[in-house]
């Protein structure tokens, strides 16, 4: 090659992949593999390629006590990241450069450093990256270079790369793209080896010194997703939350009561119980029925299931490792995939073309649809097996890509092995429609869940290579432009759909029949002056009333309310008081709600009555328990705790407000043993009684609360 007709990079990619595609064909003798990365190195050495230069003056710095300079590198390894926060290929290879920094660390004369080199605009802002920072766990040095300053001197050309510089100061290598992690770690071996035989390394420390952390981890931290349990007669409204920077999953009441913590603090891949279940970075959540939670658990590469009556969290698809698999096909957890983003919860009957004279008599299927950000592709997971689209027969639990052809692209099409996403990021479902926020295409596209065909909504652009067709326009389909959106909620009260466009920060709502997208004006509700400030907002749910709607205001580390009447907002009080998962618990176990109203100053008696039905008898001799717990000190009572005699017991509460608000909670928890037929089992039930204040109310309140009671469920009556 005529190395004076090409640049830095083009000679380095052509030795770099030359040097990768013979190493892969040696892949069974590890002894010629040393000996060819060996001979690289000399040949390198020997190389005329100009040194790399410097990073711009006055450039911000993250993770470390001072900037650092390439010409102040001399001795070192130096392993250039170049990526963009957004970026899903640039996430998939953090854990190959911490694995990096495990096994060499600065002593050995290895050191990575992070070049930021924006793709969106919202990006160059450095506050922003460094929440992006340090809700993916990165410690390394981190230069937000926003103008492209080092990628362009080294012209670069995609996200991410990997540039290794010599211990003098010259190109060593460069990797594209992610999946190499293995091939680096043995690279980095060998030239530690080559570099120490001449004495060129140096192991001094440099001023590393990882940022503070935004906010306490007993609070939210990031929080990613949200979904909601539709309220019913029997059943309270039950909000669940991807805590992601906590690993954990928080599922509370309305009031923002914290029922149960799933996971957390520290990232893991187990299942087990509530407690020792563990989760890392989890995003989307949906809820299968009103007793089953589904999880994207997004950095474990793999969709989780809890069990709210067993309190288990189990994994049904993926293998904590992530898989770059494009079709599918395989059962559960032998299938793998890549960083699941998103999920919803959908019903379907066979599409096998029959002929039912009752369709509602038919059994519906359960289909767990996942937006696959790491493989740009719309996946399933048939839960009781199915017949679909063309009438292809999948088994029970069958994990199989839907629509998409792995292509990262902007491109509709009616046939959906022909479409192609940017990665998927968020969706939301309108009968047989679901919505899909398209995110690195920054624009909101639909498919038809009855054959596949993906069309238009609102942003992007017409030409499908473009994904940097960003901005913030209000308008009609491609003339509308986001930036970056993450979630999307369909209410089909007000038939809008709304869009958290993350990177410009705003709540907007799509009329989906005419694919007009406006931005909502959301003012704070104790200052309705100015429009509230949003951060990265990442996930929606609508309530079920589909008059409020909850954001996942994501680097604000606060759940919003908005309601879609006034566009009045407050935050979500969430209150962890309750100690939810500090209690001994039996199996199944359901919540309640029941509203009391009181005054500031009355006695309030609970007469409890348990009303047994379907054969169910309280077990003789075992023992039938109560324990109340109460919000705060304005609340008393002589005993919070006692035996249930004779399927009754009342409870006698002192309320005493003198100031302070009276919108409190208490949580009435009840465990009883009860036999139907020759089976014996645990009941366990929790009711949260919600104190709603009334000044009409008499000194002396009286509420009956009866339960009804059967092998299969609990209820108020």
């Amino acid at each position: 090659m005529d190395t004076e007709e090409l640049d830095i990079l083009d000679i380095l990619a052509y030795n770099s992949d030359k040097l990768l595609n013979e190493f892969a064909n040696l892949e069974n003798n590890e002894n010629e593999q040393n000996q060819l990365i060996q001979s690289y190195l000399n040949k390198n050495a020997q190389s005329k390629i100009e040194a790399v230069g410097d990073f711009e003056k006055d450039l911000d710095w993250f993770n470390v006590t001072e900037p650092i300079n390439i010409a102040e590198l001399k001795g070192k390894i130096v392993i250039l990241d170049f990526f963009t926060y957004c970026c899903i290929n640039c996430m998939h290879i953090l854990p190959d450069l911490k694995s990096i920094e495990d096994s060499f660390p600065v002593e050995n004369g290895v050191v990575v450093i992070g070049v930021h080199s924006a793709k969106f605009d919202n990006e160059k802002d450095s506050s922003n990256l460094l929440s992006a920072i340090q809700r993916y766990n990165i410690t390394h040095p981190i230069v937000n270079d926003s103008t492209s300053s080092m990628w362009t001197k080294l012209k670069i050309k995609c996200w991410p790369t990997l540039f290794l510089i010599s211990p003098t100061g010259y190109p060593l290598l460069v990797l594209m793209g992610e999946g190499h992690g293995q091939f680096l770690k043995r690279f980095i071996a060998a030239a530690i080896d080559f570099y120490g035989a001449s004495d060129d390394l140096d192991g001094s420390a440099l001023p590393i010194s990882p940022s503070t952390n935004l906010t306490s981890a007993s609070n939210l931290r990031f929080p990613s997703k949200i979904c909601c349990r539709t309220k019913t007669a029997d059943q309270c409204e039950l909000i669940a939350i991807s805590d992601s920077g906590n690993h954990r999953i928080l599922v509370l009441n309305s009031n923002g009561h914290v029922l149960e913590k799933i996971g957390g603090f520290k990232s893991g891949f187990r299942d087990g119980d509530f407690n020792t279940a563990r989760f890392n970075s989890p995003q989307g959540l949906a809820f299968i029925n009103s007793d089953e939670l589904v999880v994207a658990d997004t950095e474990n590469h793999a969709i989780r299931k809890i069990c709210f009556r067993e309190r288990l969290v189990s994994t049904i698809a993926g293998t904590g490792e992530q898989g770059n698999d494009k079709i599918g096909g395989l059962a559960g957890q032998k299938q793998k995939l890549s960083s699941p983003w998103d999920v919803v919860s959908f019903k379907t009957r066979d599409m096998d073309m029959s002929f039912h004279v009752d369709e509602k008599s038919v059994h519906e299927k359960n289909v767990i649809l996942i937006a696959m950000a790491g493989t740009h592709q719309i996946w399933g997971i048939f839960l009781d097996g199915i017949i679909w689209w063309k009438f292809k027969k999948y088994e029970p639990l069958t994990c199989a890509a839907l629509i998409g052809n792995g292509s990262e692209e902007n491109r509709n099409n009616s046939y959906p092995q022909n479409a192609a996403f940017a990665q998927p990021s968020g969706m939301s479902l309108m009968k047989d429609v679901l919505f899909i926020a398209d995110s690195e295409s920054s624009s909101i596209r639909k498919a038809s869940m009855i054959d596949g065909k993906v069309t238009a909504v609102v942003g992007g652009d017409r030409n499908p290579l473009n994904l940097f067709a960003f901005g913030d326009n209000d308008g009609k389909q491609y003339s509308a432009k986001l930036q970056h959106p993450l979630a999307v909620a369909y209410n089909n009260i007000d038939g809008y759909l709304y869009v958290a466009d993350t990177y410009n920060h705003k709540i907007k709502r799509v009329d989906v029949t005419t694919n007009v997208i406006e931005t909502c004006p959301i003012r704070e509700k104790d200052n309705n002056k100015e429009l509230f400030q949003f951060n990265e907002p990442g996930g929606l749910c609508v309530g079920s009333s589909g008059k409020l709607l909850y954001i996942a205001d994501t680097n604000n580390h606060t759940i919003q309310i908005v309601d879609l009447e006034t566009m009045l907002t407050w935050p979500l009080h969430i209150k962890f008081n309750l100690n939810c998962n500090d209690e001994p618990r039996g199996e199944p176990i359901t919540t309640l709600e029941k509203t009391i109203r009181v005054s500031k100053k009355c006695e309030l008696v609970l007469e409890c009555i348990l009303s047994l039905k379907n054969g169910a008898k309280l077990t003789e001799s075992a023992p039938q328990k109560w324990k109340l717990i109460l919000p705060d000190s304005g609340y008393s009572t002589e005993s919070a705790s006692g035996q249930i005699t004779d399927g009754k017991f009342n409870i006698s509460i002192n309320i005493n407000k003198s100031d302070g608000s009276l919108e409190k909670c208490a949580r009435l928890h009840c465990q009883l043993n009860i036999c139907s037929g020759s089976i014996c089992m645990r009941r366990e039930f929790v009711t949260i009684l919600n104190f709603v204040q009334d000044s009409d109310v008499n000194r002396k309140v009286c509420e009956n609360l009866m339960f009804c009671i059967s092998p299969d469920d609990v209820r108020l009556l």
